[in-house]
């Protein structure tokens, strides 16, 4: 039975962690407090000898394949991205939703119509807390939800400093809230390898990953981590100042809004450095195991991609639809929008795949080395 050693021994060491906090968060000697989540967000032993050593921890991470093919047959994973029900391109219908969100407020909007009907109890979320920095929230309110919308700067309160790293995406940390509080129908929005995960933790029917009702996946193209050095090099490299930014987004390229209404841009391809090392070796774009993945990626400012993955995730879109909780583009408009989509979410996704691929063989060609 492989533990928790080992997967500091053959995923941790050779840099491969994702820091998605699945092993943390669904520790079965969590209680005891054997496994934590640190500073940095990396996961790390509490208490050594409080681990019973069930393995569980190294079969639900998204870089062992054990479980694989069995996660695969639930979602009816097929090639080359997952299943793929329909593509269509919206926006919250909602006005404030939009002006507050990043990619037209789909995510917030579905949330927002789940909670109205009384389809779940609430949703685990991530808002921002500072310059770059996201943090894990279970949203219990609908103002709850409408506050964790977008990617907005709070540059009143200064920055939380979590080491030296502001990161784009946080870890799952507020499953134990969640039991704490009786929930029992929660949606989960979050990056590819956290979904991989908790579907990992449905396969084996484990608590409390059965309270997780829905999955909406977000399109990734890594976490960066933003240490002061870094921040000063992406200001010289798209000339602004930190403190005039209200906005920052993450799609094709890292677009920066200014208070003067002013955009910078900066390409994904300068910014390969700041990438977590462990994003590059993840094949992953599009929130292959999600119910619902949404994007930037293939739609114009202010709408999103959206790819449903499974009849609960087609039912929900549809259903917020129907009660306009969303807009839909004009398909007579632009009847090839949907597909011109889909075909940029694929190329992306191809992408990704390729240099995850050239990345594992290159590191299957080295000794292995400690990275953190």
């Amino acid at each position: 039975m492989k533990t928790f050693f080992n997967l500091v021994q053959e995923v941790q060491k050779p840099g491969l962690c994702y820091r998605c906090g699945g092993c943390a968060v669904f520790c079965t000697a969590i209680n005891y407090g054997a496994l934590e989540i640190d500073k940095t967000g990396k996961p790390v032993y509490g208490d050594m000898e409080k681990c019973i050593e069930c393995g569980l921890c190294y079969s639900i991470c998204p870089e062992i394949s054990d479980l694989d093919e069995e996660t695969k047959r639930q979602a009816n994973w097929s090639e080359p991205m997952g299943r793929v029900i329909e593509t269509t391109v919206v926006r919250a219908s909602d006005t404030r939703v939009r002006q507050r969100a990043t990619d037209g407020g789909a995510v917030t909007a579905l949330l927002l119509h789940l909670f109205d009907r009384n389809r779940i109890d609430g949703a685990i979320v991530t808002r921002s807390v500072g310059h770059f920095q996201r943090q894990p929230f279970l949203a219990t309110t609908r103002q709850d939800i409408s506050d964790s919308a977008g990617f907005f700067f709070d540059v009143s309160h200064g920055m939380k400093r979590f080491s030296d790293e502001y990161m784009t995406f946080s870890s799952i940390e507020q499953f134990d809230p969640m039991v704490k509080k009786g929930l029992k129908r929660v949606a989960l929005v979050g990056t590819p390898c956290q979904i991989k995960s908790l579907r990992k933790m449905q396969v084996l029917n484990l608590v409390p990953s059965d309270s997780i009702k829905i999955c909406f996946g977000l399109f990734c193209s890594g976490n960066f981590t933003f240490g002061i050095e870094e921040q000063q090099k992406l200001a010289e490299i798209a000339g602004f100042a930190w403190n005039d930014v209200i906005k920052i987004n993450l799609k094709e390229r890292l677009v920066i809004t200014l208070k003067s209404g002013d955009r910078r841009t900066v390409e994904l391809e300068d910014m390969e450095s700041l990438k977590r090392y462990a994003c590059h070796y993840c094949g992953d774009y599009s929130a292959e195991f999600a119910d619902i993945s949404f994007g930037g990626i293939g739609a114009k400012e202010g709408w999103s991609t959206v790819i449903t993955r499974t009849p609960l995730g087609r039912a929900v879109l549809a259903d917020c639809r129907s009660f306009k909780s969303i807009e839909q583009f004009n398909i007579e408009d632009n009847p090839e929008y949907a597909s011109k989509a889909l075909q940029a979410v694929r190329k992306a996704s191809f992408e990704k795949k390729k240099k995850s691929r050239h990345k594992r063989r290159n590191l299957q060609a080295k000794s292995v080395q400690v990275k953190v």
